[in-house]
């Protein structure tokens, strides 16, 4: 048990620190810096997000949830593959700044409905716990 919540709560903490780097990126990215280009930049989120998945698939095989069984588990892991793709678009893939902009808010949006899922353990996410 004092392994599934070390886990647990590096698996949240690596959560945080992803979209907290996302926004940061994000940010330079509308704003067109030369930020985006430094090393640490460029590697430290993949590392970061390396943690939270593998944190997320041990979690995972500690509760024997599996996506196929626990649809909230199916839909965070449709909603990754949505802001993972939103998210190129908004550090990377933007032609315009405004693009990137929405593409930013979009992703956010997305990684809300992801913790949301986690949180209510429900695929509608917090309009769960809206409709309640």
């Amino acid at each position: 048990m004092a392994s599934y919540l070390l886990i647990k709560q590096l698996h949240m903490l690596a959560a945080g620190l992803s979209i907290a780097l996302f926004i940061l990126r994000a940010w330079w990215s509308v704003r067109e810096s030369p930020r985006l280009e430094r090393r640490w930049v460029r590697i430290f989120p993949h590392v970061i997000d390396t943690v939270l998945l593998i944190a997320g698939v041990t979690l995972m095989v500690l509760l024997q949830a599996w996506p196929t069984q626990q649809p909230w588990l199916a839909a965070k892991l449709i909603g990754l593959v949505a802001y993972i793709g939103v998210g190129t678009i908004a550090i990377k893939r933007g032609r315009t700044p405004a693009t990137r902009g929405v593409a930013a808010l979009i992703a956010i949006a997305i990684f809300a409905y992801i913790v949301g899922a986690a949180v209510t353990r429900d695929p509608l996410s917090w309009w769960t716990m809206m409709a309640a």
